[in-house]
Parts: C-alpha cells; structure tokens; sequence
C-alpha cells in the first residue's frame, strides 16, 4: 500500500489548510465563533463551498467534485486541526452521503447542488433518546395517507439541527424497516443547545409532519449503515487531524516549562509519556488512512475497515488528549488554553457514531466467521 499523497491530493491540504489556519489562527477567533450562533462560520462556510470542498464526495453529474474518500479524509485532518466548528462531517459527509447514496436524479440535483455551493447546511435526524447508534429507527415513525407522507416523534441530538435548511430523517415504516425522508424545517419544533466541544445540537419533535420519501422509498438501513461507516472514517482523520496539534502543543510546553529550574522535558518520565502519545498518534494516523484507502477501492469492506479505524482511534484520542492535560497541568483545565478544548472535542467525535466499546463489539460478534489458525509454536 502506497500511504503517500500525490500531488493534487498535496496541494488540496495546503489549500484547505491555508483558509481553515487562517481563520482559525488564533484560538481566541474559534473560541468567540462558537459562542455565537449557530456555531460556525458562515462565511468560511461559504469560502470552503467556492473552493469545492462541500461538494468534494458528491458526482458531477450532482454539482459535486467527483472526488474519493481520501480527499475527504484530508479535509476533515485539516479541519480537526483547528478544531474548525464548521460541519463538514455531519452536514456534507454524513447527510449528504445519504442523499447521494438514496435520493433520485431530482433529489441529487436540487439538494447536493445547494450544499455544494455553500447555500444549504443538511442534517441528519437519526439519534434518539436512549438508543445507542443503532442503524435503526423507532422513536419517529412514518405514516403513510395515499401519495402522502408524515412524520411523528422525537429526535435527539441532531448535530446542527436548529441552523439546518433540510432535515435527512430516519424513520420506522408501517410495515417494517427503516425509511428515509427530506423535511423542511418549518413544519418541526427545534430546540437549539451547545454542547461540550462548542459545537452545536438540537432536540427535533415531529407531530404529523409533512414527509418526502428519499428517492423510491422503502428501508434504507443498508445506505444508513454504508453513510454512517463513511462518516466514522471521517471522524477518525479529523480526530487525527486533532491530535496532530495536541501532541507537539504539550511536547512545546514541556519544552518551554520549568521546575526546580530546569525544563519538563528532563524529567525522563515526562519524555516517556510523551513518546507513548507519539506512538498512539502514528498507529492511529495509519489505520485512519487505510480505512479511508478500503472505503476508496472496497466499499463492501467499510464497516468492517470503519469499525477498526474508530475503534484505534478512539483509544489513541483518550490516551493522548488526558495525558495532554495530565502534562500540561491546571492551565490544561483552563478555557482559556487550547488544549482541553483539543480534548473536548476529541470526545466528542468519540460518541458521535459510536465510541471505542460499540466498534470492538462489532469487531468481536465477527470473529466467529473468521477461519480457525493454528496456534504459534
């Protein structure tokens, strides 16, 4: 396997990381955009739309790039990087996979081209009260009245669901299964709130609200599960992307910190411990990047590949992101220092489509198919 990038795939990271780095140069400018709603940039939001970044994973055919996961994959490690509020993963990778992957010709057209352009933000309504990542919906059901349909139930939290122009909905069919739909906002209650990483969430209540199927309708379990896996590979370059900062922000400080007037660093116990988190960042860094590599050239394998990347990457975002604060002291606790918020948000994207204990269940419920080997000598 070839784990470089070419040069165009060179020159989109400088690019991205050229607009996202400075915008977000100064911790400070992150820390006041969060504070506002809805929680991002809106103008970044759409200088990454006139790049072609919101329309990177989508056809052309669909007003997209035509571009492949590990394009996507380099997005979200430069966004991780600066912990940028801007929902590239849930609005772009994860709703609007969905819509690429089930809506019709018209839906694709109409919906990825307004994301594209950076004048519509998606929602994915899939996560209920009590449920735990499941690719199945009960807390909101579809009815269906002839040609029409409506939805009733609750969703929560939906990641940007108060600022969304377009809701993606999961909801259980009468006859069974999962169905997805496209709902306008104007017709649902939205409960707006922040949450711990500074981002944004909303609790959704549907009352009979109008409903139109995704493309032919019927259960769309199989394309959540597909658009989910995408999400959590995801999820695993920008927490990458994250931990690329919060390794050399405490080996810095190390550095520069003194006590009984000599640097951190010469305390061998201190070094020892951040040589481990530099060990947990590259295991990390390479099975996001081979999962990013299955999920380009064997999408049938991505569960399998996404449930590895997040399980890696969820133990490696602990490990480093407490020992990063460990180090660092009382100032790591602080808000006012990056760091915590690093590791925030690292927890964040940890629980977002499952933690590291849901991927090695997954993991584990499989190793009964796999054949039998003889034990070593």
């Amino acid at each position: 396997m070839d784990f470089t990038y070419d040069d165009e795939q060179e020159a989109l990271r400088e690019a991205v990381r050229g607009l996202v780095g400075k915008a977000y140069a100064d911790f400070e400018q992150r820390r006041q955009t969060v504070k506002r709603d809805p929680g991002f940039d809106e103008a970044l939001w759409g200088r990454l739309a006139e790049m072609g970044v919101l329309g990177l994973p989508f056809a052309e055919d669909d007003g997209g790039m035509g571009a492949g996961p590990i394009e996507v994959g380099i997005v979200a490690q430069e966004l991780g990087r600066v912990l940028a509020p801007e929902p590239f993963l849930t609005s772009v990778v994860l709703a609007g996979g969905l819509v690429a992957a089930a809506g019709s010709a018209e839906q694709r057209a109409e919906v990825l081209g307004a994301l594209s352009a950076g004048e519509s933000v998606l929602a994915f309504a899939h996560a209920e009260p009590g449920s735990r990542w499941e690719a199945s919906a009960t807390a909101v059901s579809a009815t269906q009245s002839e040609d029409s349909w409506t939805l009733t139930g609750v969703k929560e939290p939906v990641p940007h669901g108060a600022r969304a122009d377009l809701l993606v909905v999961s909801a259980a069919l009468p006859d069974g299964g999962t169905g997805l739909f496209l709902v306008s906002p104007e017709g649902v209650a939205r409960d707006g709130y922040p949450t711990h990483d500074g981002g944004r969430a909303a609790r959704i209540s549907f009352d009979a609200t109008p409903a139109t199927p995704l493309g032919v309708g019927g259960d769309a379990t199989a394309h959540i599960e597909s658009a989910t896996a995408a999400a959590v590979i995801a999820a695993a370059n920008e927490a990458v992307g994250a931990m690329q900062v919060a390794l050399p922000t405490t080996t810095e400080y190390l550095t520069s910190r003194k006590q009984f007037g000599v640097p951190l660093n010469t305390f061998q116990s201190l070094s020892f411990r951040a040589a481990d988190m530099y060990v947990s960042l590259e295991l990390a860094q390479s099975v996001a990047l081979w999962a990013s590599m299955v999920l380009d050239a064997d999408p049938a394998s991505a569960q399998k590949a996404a449930a590895r990347a997040g399980l890696q990457v969820s133990r490696a975002g602990r490990h480093i992101g407490q020992e990063a604060i460990q180090l660092h002291g009382g100032i790591g606790m602080t808000a006012e220092y990056s760091i915590g918020s690093y590791t925030s948000h690292l927890t964040a994207l940890d629980h977002l489509l499952g933690d590291g204990n849901h991927h090695l269940a997954a993991l584990s419920s499989a190793v009964g198919g796999y054949a039998e080997a003889d034990p070593l000598p």
